[in-house]
């Protein structure tokens, strides 16, 4: 384990987490290849890949939970960093009040407690069990343990998860506020990159090594990040062109349609309450769907011809 070398110093201190050609293998198992990537402050950067891709793995060396067998991470000097994971289990006979579950984070630290819930929009849920939570309540109590740390990097893995369209896009709002009133930088793993493509300032698609990255709309036009979304979907290697095969690229359209449908569920709901900054959201959101859909129409005539 020559190579590795884990910093905490930095010459350019403004920056919280550089990866600097990573590479770690398990076995003769290759999980990442000199995989580059910086975290700044203020900024949300989502890494987006399919299952097995090195997505939790490259997390893993953010967070200093594991380091590689070549390259290098520098870490800013006293970085607080703040940890929201992809499922956590809690056992349903315990009476585990939401407060008492924080307190295991910031024992004694009350109005800490109070003002994380109050932040994430779920005060009125202090006193209530942990186990009688929706997903979508518990990922917003789950970001309040987060923001106890009062963190300058906030990991989120797979945040959305087991939430309906329009909770992930009220959890996608309430990171980008937290941002805004922090200036943490924030690290967000997703598969589903046309629901986060209109909260996030940074896009990097991994599929154990850096596909491509960029802005949202940039990674969106780049055919490997194409590929990436087919994999996910169930194309093994891709072989023969960007989108893997013409059935893959019929599944990609299905998956888009999907999230159309959902989409215009949400802001009919929305538009039902009367919530026109959440209007606003879902239709910049449906936009983006729609012209990844048209992209994928475009990707099957030429596959068809």
């Amino acid at each position: 384990n020559g190579g590795c070398y884990m910093s905490q110093q930095r010459a350019d201190t403004g920056t919280l987490v550089a990866v600097h050609g990573a590479g770690l293998a398990y076995g003769a198992h290759s999980v990442l290849d000199d995989v580059s990537l910086t975290l700044e402050p203020g900024r949300i950067t989502t890494l987006i890949g399919p299952n097995g891709a090195g997505k939790s793995t490259l997390a893993r060396l953010v967070l200093g939970l594991a380091r590689p067998d070549r390259g290098r991470v520098e870490r800013r000097p006293g970085l607080r960093v703040g940890y929201m994971p992809q499922h956590l289990q809690v056992d349903e006979s315990l009476p585990l009040t939401v407060d008492r579950f924080l307190w295991l984070a910031a024992p004694g630290r009350t109005r800490a407690r109070r003002d994380a819930l109050q932040r994430t929009g779920v005060a009125h849920l202090r006193r209530r069990a942990v186990r009688g939570l929706s997903g979508g309540e518990m990922q917003r109590v789950l970001l309040a343990r987060a923001l106890l740390r009062k963190p300058d990097l906030l990991v989120l893995d797979e945040p959305a998860q087991g939430v309906d369209v329009a909770g992930q896009d009220a959890l996608y709002g309430l990171l980008g506020q937290v941002r805004d009133e922090t200036g943490c930088g924030i690290l967000l793993i997703s598969h589903d990159l046309h629901l986060v493509m209109a909260r996030t300032d940074q896009v990097v698609c991994l599929h154990h090594h850096v596909c491509c990255s960029g802005t949202p709309e940039a990674v969106s036009r780049d055919p490997q990040a194409a590929l990436a979304i087919s994999r996910e979907i169930g194309d093994r290697r891709g072989e023969g062109s960007d989108l893997g095969s013409l059935g893959n690229a019929y599944k990609s359209l299905g998956r888009y349609a999907e999230a159309i449908e959902k989409h215009e569920a949400a802001l009919a709901s929305a538009r039902e309450i009367g919530d026109r900054q959440l209007q606003g959201s879902i239709l910049g959101n449906l936009g983006l769907v729609y012209r990844s859909l048209g992209r994928y129409a475009e990707a099957i005539e030429k596959h068809e011809a």
